[in-house]
């Protein structure tokens, strides 16, 4: 009979086999993250500009207080409070906490849970003998210490902490979103409010001039030098001059309201003074801008980053096709004491390893990671669109800007015209050379020409407001 050795028979160390998921941890299945192509040549250009290029989105650059470029006292003081009090702004932070939250609970996920439990039991049990019933108990304390973790074999949990981050880097550029877009519907609304008071202004002085006129067609027809028609034109150009001058106070009061709300002020609770002689300052935009300002634009970098988020969640839905692994240990004592827990000879431990795989689902693995691919295709697609959008709205602004620039050189020569001409009419109707409807109609047109320029003004204000915009937030470095 031969004797067999087993000197030479391996030892199974339980301790390695349980560490044996770490080996494989480096196995994450899944895409590595791209940044997607964009459908834009490298040397793309802006048509009303000089030369730009595709951008890879840099949000995390300082934009500055952009809207000091208007040099306006009031808005300094305004902007501020967007970002401290207004409701939307307060949202989008809120969910940016949120999703860094989200970051750490998925974090976690990476690290053994440990628990301790305790337990206590008393019990009695009647037993009846020839003496009588004897009444038997005992007490029993017990005290454990669990862990559990599942090792991150094939990746499924950095994956998740990744998309989470990526998903926490959008919501930080929603807030960035946020906030631009309240700044600009503050600026945009405050420019309004200010150039309603100079069209008040101007009305208001019409107005003047319309009851100077009322009074001399009164004095001419009771004089029986000019028809009732004159007269009752020139009641019906003044009143209607009043009804336009409480429309755009209703326009202003509104406006106001507004700015209110963007400050988060209650509009019973705030106003805004007229300024005279109020004297909007454009800022000039300069020849040659770098392409990284639009890399500052929030909304291409929440869009980016959302097609980051959703790479990751391909890989999470293809690590369903591997097994899962999961590693259990247990400590615990017991005694009939507490003072006897913990030398009492009553320990108790486990360590264990398991596994589970999915043999049958009826694919539903397989449908999991094609809608994680559609997802990632169409963030891919909202990203390319949000570009897109991007160089159109710079693209738009560019052209108004050297559009109005020219515009309001014409209104302004226009408008000038149009006074020499309203000031020869009421001479030649004073001396009886010309009829009141060319007055009427010179008046209106002189009106409108100084109105157009003022417009015109606000234009470009707001038309600047929004170049900003497009650019993320200005054009300092």
């Amino acid at each position: 009979m031969t004797k067999t050795s087993t000197a030479s028979a391996p030892r199974r160390n339980p301790i390695a086999i349980l560490l044996l998921p770490l080996a494989l941890a480096a196995c994450a299945v899944g895409p590595d993250y791209q940044r997607p192509a964009m459908p834009i040549e490298a040397s793309a250009q802006f048509k009303q500009a000089g030369d730009w290029v595709t951008a890879a989105p840099a949000d995390a650059i300082e934009r500055g207080a952009w809207w000091e470029l208007f040099g306006d006292p009031m808005l300094n003081d305004l902007m501020p409070r967007v970002a401290v009090s207004n409701q939307n702004v307060a949202a989008a932070a809120a969910a940016y906490a949120q999703a860094r939250a989200l970051v750490s609970q998925q974090r976690a996920a990476q690290f053994p849970s440990v628990n301790l439990s305790g337990q206590g039991n008393r019990n009695a049990s009647d037993a009846t003998s020839s003496g009588g019933t004897v009444v038997r108990g005992g007490t029993t304390v017990q005290v454990s210490l669990g862990a559990s973790w599942e090792p991150d074999v094939w990746g499924r949990i950095g994956r998740a902490v990744e998309g989470a981050r990526a998903g926490a880097s959008a919501s930080a550029a929603d807030l960035a979103t946020a906030t631009l877009s309240a700044q600009g519907e503050l600026a945009a609304n405050y420019f309004s409010l200010r150039a309603t008071d100079a069209q008040r202004a101007l009305l208001a002085d019409a107005i003047v001039a319309y009851e100077r006129v009322l009074q001399i067609t009164r004095n001419r027809y009771e004089a029986g030098l000019a028809p009732n028609s004159d007269l009752l034109q020139a009641q019906t150009q003044l009143a209607n001059s009043r009804a336009e001058d409480l429309g755009l106070t209703r326009q202003r009061a509104q406006l106001e309201h507004a700015i209110a709300v963007l400050t988060g002020v209650v509009p019973a609770q705030f106003a805004l003074a007229p300024l005279p002689n109020w004297q909007p300052a454009v800022p000039a935009v300069p020849v040659a801008l770098p392409s990284v300002l639009l890399q500052r634009r929030p909304d291409i970098a929440a869009a980016e980053r959302r097609v980051a988020q959703a790479n990751e969640q391909i890989g999470i839905a293809q690590a369903a096709w591997y097994p899962s692994l999961g590693l259990t240990a247990s400590y615990g004592l017991g005694a009939s004491t507490v003072a006897e827990l913990f030398s009492a000879p009553t320990a108790a431990w486990s360590l264990g390893l398991s596994t589970v795989q999915a043999i049958f689902n009826a694919g539903l693995t397989r449908s999991r990671v094609e809608a994680a691919r559609a997802g990632w295709e169409q963030t891919v697609a909202r990203y390319r669109q949000t570009v897109l959008t991007a160089f159109q709205g710079v693209e738009d602004q560019l052209a108004a800007t050297r559009v109005l620039s020219g515009q309001l050189e014409q209104r302004r020569v226009a408008s000038t015209a149009a006074s020499q001409a309203e000031v020869q009419f009421m001479n030649r109707y004073r001396a009886g050379q010309a009829g009141f409807t060319e007055v009427v109609s010179a008046q209106v047109a002189a009106l409108n020409a100084r109105r157009a320029v003022m417009q015109a003004q606000a234009d470009q204000l707001t038309t600047a407001v929004a170049l900003i915009q497009a650019l993320g937030g200005g054009w300092k470095m």
